[in-house]
């Protein structure tokens, strides 16, 4: 699903909200959780899961296409862990 495809679902579901509120609020909770997570941030959406941040340690890799060794960085990533419900709707 798209975010354009969202914002059509959440004015299905709520008529009364014009095409741009409606953007606007998917846009707002995608950067509240972006922003919440570049500061170090668990974001919990009970029900749903939460997004933390990973940290992958650096390690030796290798350029695929010369098949030389390089050094990759340490760096943090984003990590989603489904929530109980969540989990239970997919596997019913």
């Amino acid at each position: 699903m798209t975010r354009s495809e969202l914002v059509e679902r959440i004015l299905e579901v709520n008529s009364s909200l014009t095409v741009a509120q409606a953007e606007k609020s998917v846009t707002a909770v995608l950067d509240e959780i972006s922003n919440a997570l570049a500061e170090g941030t668990r974001v919990e959406l009970r029900g749903f899961g939460v997004f933390t941040i990973r940290k992958r340690q650096a390690r030796a890799g290798r350029n695929p296409r010369t098949g030389q060794s390089v050094k990759v960085e340490a760096k943090s990533v984003p990590f989603f862990k489904a929530g109980k419900q969540l989990r239970d709707r997919l596997n019913s």
